[in-house]
């Protein structure tokens, strides 16, 4: 069974604002491409077996059903509606970030 992987809006905003990062900061914008394409790769398998990936460990977002998905020192936030076939991709956000203070920036 198939599932639509849709990444919202802020998470679209969160991988655009690290592609930019990558590419004018750190001037390294051939990464910057190399990254999201492993990243979107990673987050369109999604749309077979979504649930092969932990939930969260913190609460209340784990109650909520959101899983994890980790690529290249990114987490990927997520949550899979089996009603809808539908995967949303809610948040991507760097591993050695403070995950609590970055899932509270989630949008309900």
């Amino acid at each position: 069974m198939e599932y639509k992987v849709t990444i919202t809006p802020q998470a679209q905003s969160q991988l655009i604002e690290t592609v930019n990062y990558i590419s004018e900061v750190l001037l390294a914008p051939e990464t910057a491409v190399k990254w999201l394409d492993v990243l979107e790769k990673a987050i369109y398998s999604l749309n077979t077996m979504p649930n092969r990936f932990p939930l969260t460990d913190e609460e209340p977002w784990k109650t909520r059903g959101i899983r994890k998905l980790i690529v290249k020192g990114f987490i990927v936030y997520y949550l899979v509606d089996d009603n809808r076939n539908a995967v949303f991709i809610t948040a991507v956000i760097y591993g050695k970030r403070n995950q609590i203070a970055a899932l509270k920036q989630l949008e309900d």
